[in-house]
């Protein structure tokens, strides 16, 4: 037997008209050096229609790939909306990868046509030369674009045109938009995402028991646009009304601060780097409208969720997530009924809750399924609808294993549906058969009231075959000594994972979307460029 529902496509051409129909009076605010600037969601969607009508003059066919290479601003959010609700693919481009990788997935993708914020056209410059396949470069803004050879005016594009534009009907399987991983091991990897998957994706992340966007909340998205569709959020919101705060260069301390102050958001979206960021500083910031503070791309130390509710009564909600799970997948909500007599901070320290529409599992390096026990350590996997299957144009069975995702993330899960992750499975350091989670260590060393910033490797050792190497970055005006830390650590991890080499850096080195580059690490220790401490240990 059939049901009698109606079989509608999930296009996000209809979250476009969503927003625009229903919600016309939300805003989008991109702060921009020295002001902002803001327009409504209808005024917002008018221009979409005219990018879109653009697009289609300059020859875009369904399947494009049209690559933006652009800061967090409102001309950013018309592409994401225009390019694939016109059956073109939108391909966000990652600004901050070396030229080799950028060259490289720009190539890899294939992109016909590139749009480009005028103060970022030296970086694009850099590999014009090596670009097989873009035939046209879009600039926005003002600047001088003579590196770049011949390009056209995307305010002039747009002024050339008529709203109205007719959205085609597409298979809502058919390729949206497209993401490539950062690309810490290996070449970058490029993750397609459907119209389907989008949609489901968004309704997810509008769940109460997610980041439960509606009509009167301003978010503040300050995660990259690059960076795994800026976690879906531009999308949620303009299904939601919600009102975007986007920041047009990537905003830190002061800067921040001022944005805080002054618009005055409820929900907010970063790196735990930002948010720790925030806490150096003497300014006063205004968080009496913030709801939730969502981190993600690196596990967020428990020092620093007790800090900002301490400090500024804010709450920090960890999410986890990968390029490659849309992202979310994980959300850290403590549960109304807890396990044990745990309080809040047993769940706020996890890196989240299985979300529902998304299947995870935890397995044994032999492939054994382990228990939703909280004590079995193994590598996840998961499943779901926007989860990807594979990787563009390239074969990697070693990511998959029958339908599920390997993630490459090493924790346990419990019963409740919470993962704890320790480690990446290349990070993971096994010192005399005993296994040592850096993430865990790295939390420990930096709940010190003296140190900034931790990370850790594992570094070659003749009797115990690994340790624990430690690089910190102290607080200004701080000097903590290896002893010092290390008995600060004694009652707060196991004996065998206290290190007993350190080295103090001014900073810990970060991919381009944040997180702590251990290849980096590993590299600059093999070539001797750490000056190294030891600390005896105790007995």
């Amino acid at each position: 037997m059939k049901s009698t529902m109606q079989d509608a496509p999930l296009l996000i051409r209809d979250i476009l008209r969503h927003g625009q129909q229903v919600h016309g009076d939300s805003s989008v605010v991109t702060v921009e050096a020295g002001g902002h600037r803001s327009a409504t969601f209808a005024e917002v969607a008018t221009r979409v229609e005219k990018l879109a009508a653009a697009l289609t003059r300059l020859g875009v066919q369904p399947g494009d790939r049209v690559g933006t290479f652009c800061w967090n601003n409102q001309g950013h959010l018309e592409a994401y909306l225009a390019v694939p609700s016109m059956g073109a693919v939108l391909h966000t481009l990652n600004i901050r990868l070396p030229a080799d990788q950028l060259a490289y997935v720009i190539n890899h993708a294939e992109d016909r046509f590139i749009i480009v914020d005028a103060s970022l056209i030296p970086l694009l410059a850099a590999v014009r030369d090596e670009l097989k396949t873009v035939e046209t470069i879009i600039v926005a803004g003002e600047g001088d674009t003579s590196a770049l050879g011949e390009t056209l005016s995307y305010e002039r594009l747009l002024a050339a045109e008529e709203p109205g534009f007719e959205w085609p009907d597409l298979d809502e399987r058919d390729a949206a938009a497209m993401c490539y991983t950062s690309g810490t091991t290996g070449s970058p990897k490029g993750v397609v995402y459907s119209h389907r998957s989008t949609w489901l994706h968004t309704l997810a992340e509008q769940a109460a028991s997610s980041l439960g966007m509606t009509e009167t909340d301003r978010i503040l998205i300050i995660v990259p646009m690059f960076h795994a569709n800026a976690w879906g959020t531009p999308y949620s919101a303009w299904m939601a009304g919600t009102d975007m705060i986007m920041p047009q260069m990537f905003l830190m301390g002061e800067q921040l601060a001022a944005v805080f102050n002054e618009f005055h958001p409820t929900l907010a979206c970063g790196v735990p780097t930002i948010w720790n960021g925030l806490l150096a500083l003497d300014t006063p910031i205004d968080f009496s409208t913030v709801r939730g503070i969502t981190a993600g791309g690196a596990a967020v130390p428990q020092s620093l969720i007790e800090a900002f509710e301490n400090r500024f009564g804010a709450t920090i909600i960890q999410g986890w997530g990968m390029t490659e799970t849309s992202p979310l997948a994980a959300f850290g909500l403590p549960p109304a009924r807890k396990h044990d007599g745990h309080d809040d901070m047993y769940y706020k320290v996890k890196a989240g809750r299985i979300v529902g529409g998304v299947e995870v599992r935890v397995v044994a390096e032999d492939g054994t399924l382990l228990p939703n026990d909280g004590r079995s350590v193994g590598e996840f996997e998961i499943r779901g609808p926007w989860i990807t299957a594979s990787y563009y144009k390239e074969e990697d069975p070693g990511k998959f294993d029958d339908g599920w995702l390997r993630t490459g993330d090493v924790g346990t899960l419990d019963a409740q549906g919470y993962m704890t992750i320790s480690d990446r499975t290349k990070d993971v350091i096994k010192s005399g058969g005993e296994w040592i989670s850096s993430v865990e260590l790295e939390n420990a060393v930096m709940a010190h009231p003296d140190v900034f910033e931790a990370a850790v490797i594992s570094v070659p050792d003749p009797k115990w075959s690994e340790r624990p190497l430690v690089a910190v970055v102290p607080k200004p005006g701080r000097s903590p000594a290896p002893a010092d830390l290390v008995e600060f650590l004694k009652e707060r991890v196991p004996r065998w994972w206290l290190p007993e080499q350190w080295t103090f850096v001014t900073e810990v080195p970060k991919t381009s979307v944040g997180k702590f580059d251990k290849k980096v690490m590993r590299a600059a220790f093999a070539e001797g460029d750490y000056e190294v401490q030891s600390t005896p240990l105790p007995k």
